[in-house]
């Protein structure tokens, strides 16, 4: 077990860890302001990266159809208890916002993808594509509304996710792999540039935004809502991932995939939509912070029990 442990912290955190440095010096140093660059990463990237990672995912039909229902249903439950919490709590509609998207959106693409590469190997990462390209979507449009919903009406955090790219990159990548047509080689590279783009620069803008996090002044009383979800995204959502694989009889391989990609820590793309919409982007940002930091010990030791 410590030989997986350490293994994880060289292969997997320490390249994380460069991005996420470099954002941290220059926020410190350079003052960055994040506000643009999220901007960036959501209208151009993220499509760019659904795009790409869609036409290209060798899909199984069993492997969707369990991983969809799993994502589904995962999604349902962490979003009943994260409103139920939020509305006892009593906490205003911005943080009940972020706590919704904290509860829900795992890191599953920057961490999670290169964590199950290591731990699976090549077959790991094939089935853990399907959940990721789900959660890339899901983001990009429920997550949008929770985020614009704190603002907005129900009408207009629905145009808000009208307006994003990201939901007609996924429609394009369908049509094209439906119809079997390929992509100029040119535009493909250009695609494929923007993608992998998308991973550093999400990491940068974290590594800033944990700067800001450090020295933030908080609203009275919106330490609960920080335990409230880091308490949800480090200990219940192992709990209810457990409980839906367990209801949809999914064993194996996709199992520990999923598993594991659950119980990632609070997602990035949390924290661009939360400064996006002004869903309380400092208590997101530090759920963000947290839950990485004490994921970095526990899911080691969680990979070397399930494999």
């Amino acid at each position: 077990m410590l030989q997986t442990f350490f293994s994880t912290i060289y292969h997997v955190f320490l390249p994380i860890s460069l991005p996420v440095i470099g954002g941290m010096l220059l926020r410190r140093y350079r003052g960055l302001d994040t506000k643009a660059i999220s901007t960036l990463s959501l209208y151009v990237l993220s499509p760019a990266l659904i795009f790409d990672t869609l036409t290209k995912a060798q899909l199984s039909f069993d492997d969707v159809y369990k991983t969809v229902a799993f994502s589904v249903l995962n999604l349902l439950l962490l979003w009943g208890i994260a409103s139920i919490l939020g509305r006892v709590l009593k906490l205003p509609p911005a943080e009940r916002a972020g706590l919704t998207m904290v509860s829900t959106f795992t890191n599953s693409v920057n961490y999670g993808l290169p964590l199950v590469l290591l731990a699976f190997g090549q077959l790991g990462l094939e089935k853990a594509s399907v959940y990721v390209i789900g959660q890339i979507f899901i983001v990009n449009t429920i997550g949008v509304y929770f985020a614009a919903r704190s603002h907005f009406s129900v009408r207009q955090a629905m145009k808000s996710i009208l307006t994003l790219p990201s939901i007609y990159a996924a429609a394009l990548a369908v049509i094209v792999r439906s119809l079997h047509m390929g992509i100029p080689e040119g535009l493909d590279k250009g695609i494929m540039m923007l993608s992998t783009a998308y991973a550093p620069v999400v990491l940068t803008v974290l590594g800033a935004q944990m700067v800001n996090s450090r020295s933030a002044a908080w609203k009275p009383g919106l330490q609960k809502a920080l335990w409230t979800g880091i308490s949800i995204r480090l200990l219940l959502s192992p709990l209810l991932a457990l409980l839906v694989l367990a209801i949809l009889h999914i064993d194996g391989t996709l199992f520990s995939v999923l598993f594991i990609l659950a119980s990632m820590p609070a997602a990035v793309n949390a924290f661009m939509l939360a400064e996006q919409f002004d869903a309380s982007p400092q208590f997101v940002a530090r759920c963000i912070l947290w839950t990485t930091l004490a994921s970095f010990l526990v899911l080691p030791f969680v990979i070397a029990l399930i494999q």
